[in-house]
């Protein structure tokens, strides 16, 4: 007798939607840097800049994205392979004031924190490299002393072993914010916006896009539902 055919079973769809970003989202004008916080200059930015290339690997310069990076990158990137790095996490783990959050309703953003592992995908900055690498620089880092600094990791891919930049949280920074509960997290993103956008829709589109180069995130996955929760109960009866 013929067997039946198996049928693999479907994924379940986000439960954070477009909809429900949507209402996270208003006009916010931009208050400019934060007071009290010391902006990063032209001069810091090309010390930061040579420092890096001073130390490049031999080869092209490789870049592991995993959040933000994947859809927007800062300068010109090619290529793209899945890779993974261990002994770091994806983790909303800073606070911002500006951006995706502001003075009076700060937000968390996310960056590689101590601990597990983090599929993402690794790309080549391109030429000129130089200019790229700044540009990216200029994207990811703001004030002094940074909290999402560069860093070499050793990443793993389908080629093999290879070190990629990445940024990676500063724990001594006073803007870190350590291991947060998931229902904190996902409050805080439901809530906050800046003039670059909200929290929810930052994890909506790093979830969207990992999920297009079939990577899944367990725990950013967890939090979406609660953040998609969270959202209906702000907005209960409007």
């Amino acid at each position: 007798m013929k067997k039946p055919t198996s049928i693999a079973p479907r994924k379940a769809p986000m439960a954070l939607t477009e909809a429900l970003v949507a209402r996270t989202l208003r006009a916010v004008e931009d208050a400019g840097p934060v007071p009290g916080m010391i902006p990063m200059t032209d001069a810091d930015y090309a010390r930061v800049r040579d420092e890096i290339l001073a130390s490049v690997p031999a080869g092209p310069l490789k870049l592991f994205a995993y959040g933000s990076l994947l859809w927007k990158p800062a300068g010109e990137v090619r290529g793209g392979e899945r890779a993974v790095a261990r002994g770091w996490h994806r983790s909303f783990c800073f606070t911002v004031q500006r951006f995706r959050g502001t003075l009076d309703q700060p937000g968390l953003m996310m960056a590689l924190d101590r601990g597990g592992q983090c599929q993402g995908m690794v790309f080549e900055i391109a030429e000129p490299v130089d200019e790229n690498l700044e540009a990216l620089l200029r994207r990811e880092m703001t004030i002094l002393p940074a909290v999402n600094v560069p860093r070499w990791l050793r990443v793993t891919t389908s080629s093999g072993p290879c070190r990629a930049l990445g940024f990676v949280v500063d724990p001594a920074n006073p803007r870190y914010a350590g291991k947060l509960d998931k229902s904190v997290v996902a409050a805080t993103l439901a809530s906050a916006v800046g003039h670059w956008g909200s929290g929810a829709q930052y994890l909506f589109e790093t979830i969207r896009h990992l999920d297009a180069r079939g990577i899944r995130d367990r725990n950013l996955w967890q939090l979406q539902e609660l953040v998609a929760r969270e959202i209906g109960n702000l907005h209960a009866g409007v």
